[in-house]
């Protein structure tokens, strides 16, 4: 009786191949919607997915400030950040927030969902949000990304 010899094939740099996508933001969830992206970013969606390389693929959000909230969280939800001086800490609502910087929004979303590390940081670095439909990524022919 032979023994059969089955590998698993791990992605490295060399192998893998990276695409990119467009997603348009216009009536999405922002967490299904981020969530789905992250995915995305992390190579979840690939067979050859290896969870210690970035697989990943290019994302490109447009119409981010046409995005929603579902219940009060425009509202209620809060930003907050701290500078590091006494007193520093800022405050800000979802509302305040995606109607100064809507672009923002998804981004912390997003980082707020990858790993929290050098790879976690580089998967981050393959996102590109902008407002409006405009984006200037169309040299790389992005293939529309459906949810």
């Amino acid at each position: 009786m032979s023994k059969l010899h089955f590998t698993t094939k791990h992605a490295n740099e060399a192998t893998v191949k990276r695409n990119w996508y467009v997603v348009d933001g216009t009536n999405q969830t922002v967490g299904r919607m981020c969530a789905k992206i992250a995915a995305v970013l992390r190579g979840k969606n690939k067979a050859c997915y290896t969870p210690h390389v970035d697989t990943g693929d290019y994302i490109v959000v447009i119409n981010c400030e046409k995005v929603v909230f579902t219940g009060n969280k425009l509202e209620q939800k809060i930003y907050d950040h701290f500078t590091g001086y006494p007193g520093g800490r800022k405050e800000e609502t979802a509302a305040n927030l995606q109607k100064r910087r809507p672009e923002v929004v998804i981004e912390r979303a997003v980082k707020g969902m990858l790993p929290k590390n050098r790879l976690g940081r580089k998967m981050y670095k393959k996102l590109f949000v902008y407002v409006g439909a405009a984006h200037p990524h169309t040299a790389q022919q992005p293939k529309e990304l459906k949810f």
